[in-house]
């Protein structure tokens, strides 16, 4: 369950909270095991921000809020919320041509160095610029292309019987990038349970682009395409920081096409009337270290990397706002030992 609510400060100020049910310890999904023994559902934070829109063509805002970038779910889990700040220039080039320029700083995770903890804060900082395009009978094209810059998430040894990088080791992670042992040099004196790390650094160019047919207005046909490649990965500096080899697996992309009447986002101002529709179809081919595999979807193939396979999707309203929505994932790894799943979802839901 969600809760949220918006509160307009003025004309040009907007303020956001929202709370969610369900699985507190994952910066991703908030999905709930339910049972009578699990006992009462916990309320956790998931939005707490400002919104300030001084200009027509300006918008910044601050705190912990929704994903500012033009992507999909290869990238970032539709339910990642963003820390930090961020700023979208949208300046209007003609009637039909708008530009969007959006850069934004998110710290990842604080780390309070020390003479005995050499590791440093972990932050993402990111660039995007595109265009989207209207015709006269509303269809749409999007294009842009992005820079997403990841410090400091790499692993670092420890020092012979020292415990200095712990930090190193990632907060949370799903399955899929390449790791190493940093305990490998102090002969495993750190004590740690899982002392894994990530062994390359990512710095990622990103390219998506979205045509939206209204050709047959009610019902929509979105093609959408998106890229990643990670420039981070590089071989010679993994192998001097950490005394392994790894193939280098840094591509990524998703072909999706949707038809219907409706995107069905599930979004508080979105308005989902009664009979919309939607069916899409994706292929998807995620690399081991193309992405960070604690940031991207949680349910293809139980998340993570080193994936590929098809996603069939479809969404019905039987009434205003309520719909029922089910999908189908069937994935294998791309290079790793075989592993397939396949995951059946069904979900009902309603906002208000």
């Amino acid at each position: 369950a969600r809760l949220g609510a918006d509160v307009k400060v003025n004309d040009w100020l907007v303020g956001g909270l929202q709370f969610v049910t369900g699985l507190q310890t994952t910066p991703l999904t908030p999905n709930q095991t339910e049972g009578i023994a699990q006992g009462k559902y916990v309320f956790g934070l998931d939005r707490a921000f400002l919104k300030a829109t001084p200009t027509p063509w300006l918008m910044v805002e601050g705190g912990r809020f929704a994903n500012p970038f033009l992507s999909t779910d290869i990238l970032f889990d539709p339910d990642l919320a963003f820390d930090g700040v961020a700023a979208t220039f949208s300046p209007k080039l003609t009637d039909n041509l708008t530009s969007f320029t959006t850069v934004g700083a998110f710290p990842i995770e604080e780390i309070e160095s020390s003479n005995t903890n050499q590791a440093k804060d972990k932050w993402l900082y990111s660039l995007q610029s595109g265009f989207k395009w209207q015709a006269p009978n509303k269809s749409t094209v999007k294009l842009a292309v992005a820079y997403h810059d990841y410090k400091n998430v790499e692993g670092q040894s420890n020092s012979n019987f020292l415990n200095d990088f712990n930090a190193t080791i990632p907060a949370f992670r799903q399955r899929g990038n390449s790791t190493f042992n940093i305990d490998q040099l102090n002969g495993g004196n750190s004590g740690l349970a899982n002392p894994i790390a990530l062994a390359s650094q990512f710095e990622q160019i990103n390219i998506i682009g979205q045509i939206d047919f209204l050709n047959f207005d009610p019902v929509h046909v979105t093609l959408t395409g998106d890229y990643v490649k990670n420039i981070g990965f590089d071989k010679n500096e993994i192998f001097q920081r950490t005394g392994e080899i790894y193939d280098e697996e840094t591509d990524a992309y998703q072909v999706k096409l949707d038809v219907g009447t409706s995107p069905f986002l599930g979004t508080r101002h979105e308005v989902i009337n009664k009979h919309d529709w939607q069916v899409s179809l994706a292929y998807k081919r995620i690399e081991s270290d193309s992405v960070l595999d604690g940031f991207n979807d949680s349910n293809f193939r139980l998340g993570g990397t080193d994936t590929k396979g098809w996603a069939l999707i479809g969404n019905y309203a039987f009434d205003k706002n309520a719909w029922v929505g089910a999908r189908y994932l069937s994935a294998d790894t791309v290079s790793g030992f075989p592993f397939s799943v396949d995951v059946f979802l069904v979900d009902v839901n309603a906002k208000f």
